[in-house]
């Protein structure tokens, strides 16, 4: 009987161990679009066209045998690769190391993700770095090329802090930096300028931590202003709490212009979306109107949006050739809208 017993139990095992691959499998999922390119790990995509050609500026991740952690360690980056084609589809060229760690003065570790922006024959290259007391600061480097090399200023641009910096060209020829990203990114350390490194996590019950935004001056290596807050509001005009960590401001900001109107997108970290808010103005209040990219696999996802001989693209990453979620690869896929404006929520995989 104990025999019998056991043989029916093992029977039993197999065959849901059998029934559960099966819905393993039959859960994983196909994405919709492949990595642009899989020599080097690359993540944080800011796309632009130059001169009618496709530049990507992204992050260069590696594997640096560093535990992970929730201040993201392991994002050990340390240098910059432009990516260049031709057209979506086409032939995606590694342009080599652009900048490097090495060739900061001010450097200490963790080059994280960088934007670029062209004016007057120059292209500027805007980076988020550790400085040597470990705290985020935000530096510009130049070239008369876009893919580089760029040399960078011997000090980062005064006023700035945390990370994920994105240049906006408004329509009057203004230029104008977002930057911000909690947790690791440090920015809810950050009070009217001042940095403390004790300072926690905003609780649900509090207002959440909000982006960051400060014109540029002529020379495109300083401030114009004072840095002021994003404002991101929901239908009803109210700024978001921390409890809303769904919709409420992470990391990872964008601004995009569509039919007359500003559109500011970010990641919201800790539960994947990528979401869009929309504004009058480059300054905002921005009106939350909902998910543009469903989260990815992997932890992290960050996003550029851009125009592209009529279409419209939004570039992102996931960890398809890795699994690991320090160890990603860029992506892009088509964007559309509906006639009222609004965007069509995106699916990475089918």
């Amino acid at each position: 009987m104990n025999h019998f017993i056991s043989r029916s139990l093992l029977m039993v095992l197999l065959l849901s161990c059998s029934f559960n691959t099966a819905i393993a499998q039959s859960a994983k999922r196909t994405p919709i679009s492949q990595p642009l390119i899989s020599s080097i790990y690359t993540a944080d995509p800011s796309a632009h066209v130059f001169n009618g050609k496709i530049y990507i500026y992204n992050s260069h991740d590696i594997n640096a045998d560093i535990p992970e952690n929730d201040n993201g360690d392991h994002f050990a980056m340390r240098d910059y690769h432009v990516l260049s084609m031709d057209s979506i589809g086409g032939k995606v060229t590694d342009n080599g190391v652009a900048l490097d760690t090495k060739d900061i003065a001010w450097a200490g570790r963790q080059l994280w993700a960088p934007d670029a922006a062209y004016k007057n024959g120059t292209y500027y290259l805007y980076f988020p770095l550790k400085d040597k007391q470990d705290i985020f600061r935000i530096g510009v480097a130049s070239s008369k090329n876009p893919i580089g090399p760029f040399k960078a200023e011997p000090t980062p641009i005064e006023g700035s802090y945390s990370i994920d910096p994105c240049v906006f060209k408004d329509k009057d020829g203004s230029y104008y930096l977002y930057f911000g990203g909690i947790w690791g990114g440090q920015l809810q350390r950050w009070n009217n300028g001042i940095y403390d490194s004790t300072t926690q996590l905003r609780k649900p019950g509090e207002l959440a931590v909000l982006p960051k935004i400060a014109k540029l001056s002529a020379d495109m290596k300083s401030f114009a202003e004072e840095v002021k807050e994003v404002l991101i509001v929901d239908e009803k005009g109210k700024p978001f709490y921390e409890a809303s960590n769904d919709k409420r401001f992470f990391e990872g900001p964008w601004m995009h212009m569509y039919k007359g109107k500003y559109y500011f997108s970010y990641s919201t970290g800790d539960t994947h979306n990528i979401c869009y808010a929309i504004g009058n103005n480059p300054y905002g209040p921005f009106t939350y109107k909902g998910i543009i990219l469903k989260p990815v696999d992997g932890w992290t996802n960050h996003e550029s949006i851009v125009e592209i001989k009529g279409k419209w693209y939004i570039f992102y990453h996931d960890v398809q050739l890795s699994g690991k979620t320090h160890l990603r690869n860029v992506k892009v896929t088509e964007l559309k809208y509906r006639k009222d404006g609004s965007i069509i929520p995106i699916d990475a995989y089918k």
